[in-house]
């Protein structure tokens, strides 16, 4: 199933349905299998509920909830009120009954092995969920207050019939509202949502601000207040629309080895201990579907998820350092490692002011290996362009900039050691002022006009009228 997903994600194909999974034993699955659900830039914006050209707007609307402005006057009032509509929409409608809970197994019933989780690589240790949305709050929390929620999106290996490894790094939501509970000797509480809507599951992926809940964002996006049910044997609230539910508790102290998975550097990560998870109930539709995906090497659904968020944070960035025209995260290079960014370069040194705000700026950042600066004439996302800022407008004795012993991603193996490495900045901007004592060439260029006229006699000699 991975092969062919991955096959129909690189022609740029449709959402895939399985209808009859079937196991490595042999026996066929009663639930469908859906993939490729955001395996285009196209799709992931219409499960933020919007179209490609309006994904401008939404990052503003991000940018603005980071850091809010008064309305000045009627008149700016009334210009945020599709802001503030959107914002209304996120008190979340509490129900008594809903699709998710139409079949309850608890106890003795609870298999997860009916459930068609994939083995998506040849060495991978074994059956992972990949699309989970991971519901939990912090000690002392009520269950009624949802605004305290983390949505987090963290895999999950299955273990057995009835316990789940969870893999949720320490940075993260989840494993900041697990040690909570385990400095109190408590187990926590934790939902385990499988096919979730795209908005849910998108918010639970964006890098939304702390104070902002994304299970109850998903109702901004999706212009309509979220609906939540109370689960039926922890004390956490859950999307009502959802496909499956895992209901459950995960140890304060017992771990299991997770892993080895592919990853999305393209090679299996090692094994590591992380949290075990007891399912005390499956819940879900009478008719569920199980949405999957696989993380690999670049293409994959992340990484095009991870080419919309790079337009959706372009705002934030800007407001935080305004001289940014644009900014590339390349997928191939597993979507955050390299960034290119092009300025309105006013001043010496600007190149590198930019590159240490970037690393400091926002937490995937801290993983960003290389940037590279250009300048507002060079599209950041031409590699033909980059090619020649970096071939005529560098020098590597002055223009690279070297730090050691920075934050990575542990899953880095090219790092000297785990979860610490170097990082390099490429000012491929033209000198101006202090930094070059050689006076700079002009850049060649066809007047507008002439441009205009060429473009115009091109396009019928291409077209076949003789001019």
């Amino acid at each position: 199933m991975t092969a062919v997903h991955r096959a129909v994600l690189e022609a740029n194909g449709p959402v895939l349905r399985f209808d009859q999974p079937i196991s490595e034993n042999g026996s066929t699955g009663e639930i469908p299998v859906v993939v490729n659900l955001f395996g285009t830039t196209e799709r992931v914006a219409a499960g933020l509920g919007i179209t490609p050209d309006l994904l401008g707007e939404l990052g503003a609307f991000l940018a603005a909830l980071r850091s809010p402005s008064p309305p000045g006057g009627l008149r700016d009032a009334l210009s945020r009120w599709p802001m503030l509509k959107a914002a209304l929409a996120t008190r979340p409608k509490i129900t008594g009954s809903a699709a998710v809970q139409k079949v309850v197994l608890k106890d003795t019933d609870v298999d997860l092995s009916t459930i068609p989780v994939q083995t998506h690589w040849p060495g991978d240790a074994g059956p992972l969920v990949t699309w989970p949305v991971v519901v939990t709050r912090p000690f002392g929390s009520s269950a009624d207050d949802v605004s305290t929620y983390n949505a987090g999106v963290y895999r999950a290996q299955v273990l057995g019939r009835d316990k789940l490894i969870m893999r949720w790094l320490p940075h993260r939501g989840g494993a900041a509202h697990h040690r909570s509970w385990a400095q109190q000797g408590e187990k926590t509480p934790v939902a385990v949502v499988l096919g979730a809507d795209p908005a849910t599951l998108l918010s639970a992926a964006l890098p939304l601000p702390e104070t902002v809940s994304e299970l109850t964002f998903s109702g901004a996006l999706n212009n309509s207040r979220p609906r939540l049910v109370p689960a039926k044997t922890v004390p956490l609230m859950v999307p009502s629309e959802a496909e499956i539910v895992l209901e459950g508790w995960v140890s304060p102290s017992e771990t299991a080895p997770e892993g080895p998975f592919g990853d999305h550097t393209g090679y299996y990560n090692p094994a590591e201990p992380f949290p075990v998870m007891q399912v005390s109930a499956i819940t879900h539709r009478r008719d569920p579907l199980y949405l999957s995906t696989y993380t690999g090497r670049p293409p994959d659904e992340p990484a095009i998820i991870g080419e919309v968020f790079n337009q959706l944070a372009l705002p934030t960035i800007r407001s935080q350092i305004p001289e940014i025209r644009d900014l590339w995260l390349p997928p191939a290079a597993c979507s955050y490692r390299i960034a290119v960014v092009s300025i309105d370069k006013r001043y010496p040194g600007q190149a590198r002011r930019v590159m240490m705000a970037l690393w400091g700026m926002l937490p995937q950042f801290s993983y960003t290996k290389m940037i590279v600066v250009v300048d507002a004439d060079i599209d950041p996302q031409n590699w033909d362009d980059i090619a020649w800022a970096l071939a005529t407008r560098m020098d590597p004795a002055r223009d690279v900039m070297l730090l050691e012993n920075t934050p990575m991603d542990y899953l880095d193996f090219a790092s000297p050691q785990p979860g610490l490495a170097g990082k390099m900045g490429i000012d491929a901007t033209i000198k101006i002022g202090s930094e070059t004592t050689r006076e700079w060439g002009e850049v060649m260029a066809t007047s507008p006009e002439d441009a205009a006229f060429a473009a115009d006699l091109a396009a019928q000699i291409m077209s076949g009228v003789d001019p």
